[in-house]
């Protein structure tokens, strides 16, 4: 109930104020069954403006950080998101991947929308990364239709770091969906897995026009993260110089 209260009532006619959206091939989400819509993944509104502008409730597979933080603001983030029908993941460990599948394929199974975010995290620099497996093991496995999506203008509106987004123009874009019934009974086969996640991030590439990198995003991450400590190290401790 809150979810429709949230689109309906409170979020979304202030979404669509706000940002304004152009939505682009709304008619390419199946009005019924099953299917996975994935998208690029540029800002923490686009949590929000998908699903607001769907006919449909779709439901995402939300990190587990959102579901745990400490205080009072943790816990109204863990209502908010349980209210609007989100699954926290827990994406650490080796059986983390397993465990959003079985979460994915739940909601596949109850012939409903499943939002994911292939790149596996949000991109840090707006550029769209290499995407991860789980779609593509969740697609042939349940047997349904993949819905590329693309956010345009997120990453200007509420870049990582930003709290508040602010006004910038944004287009939703759906593309038509992708069939892969071709490869039924072949999730097993690493090949084919990362043949049908290429396509699908392809296919959100051609309808967002972003940088391609051939990488997986939170390795980028790791590394920046890492290259900014060690400058950070070197500003507090300069070498002396050899005499």
């Amino acid at each position: 109930m809150f979810y429709y209260v949230l689109k309906y009532v409170l979020l979304g006619p202030l979404l669509r104020v706000a940002f304004r959206p152009r939505i682009e091939g709304l008619d390419h989400v199946p009005g019924s069954g099953a299917a996975i819509v994935a998208g690029n993944h540029l800002s923490f509104s686009d949590h929000f403006l998908m699903p607001a502008v769907l006919r449909r409730r779709i439901t995402f597979l939300a990190k587990a950080e959102y579901f745990t933080g400490p205080g009072l603001k943790g816990r109204l983030t863990a209502f908010f998101f349980r209210s609007a029908g989100q699954i926290p993941v827990d994406r650490s460990g080796k059986e983390a991947g397993q465990a959003a599948i079985r979460e994915g394929l739940g909601v596949l199974g109850r012939g409903e929308l499943l939002g994911i975010y292939p790149e596996g995290t949000r991109s840090h620099d707006g550029r769209l990364y290499k995407g991860k497996v789980g779609v593509a093991v969740m697609a042939l496995r349940a047997g349904v239709p993949v819905v590329p999506c693309a956010m345009i203008g997120t990453f200007e509106a509420q870049p990582p770091g930003r709290k508040i987004p602010k006004l910038h123009p944004v287009v939703i874009r759906f593309g038509e969906p992708l069939d892969f019934s071709r490869y039924a009974g072949m999730e097993g086969e690493k090949a084919v897995l990362r043949a049908v996640t290429d396509e699908i991030v392809y296919a959100i590439l051609s309808l967002s026009g972003q940088e391609y990198v051939d990488r997986y995003a939170a390795d980028v991450k790791a590394e920046e993260a890492e290259e900014a400590r060690k400058a950070a190290r070197g500003r507090r401790f300069p070498r002396l110089p050899r005499h």
